[in-house]
């Protein structure tokens, strides 16, 4: 009997360990921050990584990985993890003006000129200063 009650405090033990060490999708999103303040983009994509296995629904987890992979210069990646957030949520303007920025990058001007004036129609205020740089 003893036997059986320490086992099932063990099984107790280990399930509760789990859970508390249990990491969201939003834990590693924010992980995958701090690591691209600290300039450790491909870190910060591993997490994001996480964050998608965990919640493949998650627009900001594309979004922050595009912003990593934009600072990789890796353009193209970066435009399909935002076209991925836009697909899931259409609504962020923050999310057109990153992808019209990789656009710009790659050469794509009327591309990127277009994402800018949809970040404009979502409500950012400061995106015509930026359609004057590049779009003119």
């Amino acid at each position: 009997m003893v036997k059986h009650i320490a086992f099932l405090l063990l099984c107790f033990s280990i399930a509760c360990f789990n859970t508390v060490n249990a990491q969201t999708a939003d834990d590693y999103i924010n992980r995958g921050i701090a690591k691209n303040d600290l300039k450790d983009y491909r870190g910060a994509i591993q997490d994001y990584n996480k964050a998608i296995e965990i919640n493949p629904k998650d627009e900001v987890a594309y979004y922050f990985r595009g912003i990593a992979k934009n600072r990789l210069e890796d353009y193209r990646g970066a435009i399909q993890d935002y076209n991925k957030a836009i697909e899931i949520n259409p609504k962020i303007a923050q999310v057109y003006y990153f992808r019209g920025l990789a656009k710009i990058y790659l050469g794509d001007e009327n591309g990127g000129c277009l994402d800018f004036s949809k970040a404009g129609e979502l409500g950012d205020k400061d995106i015509y200063d930026t359609i004057k740089r590049y779009c003119n």
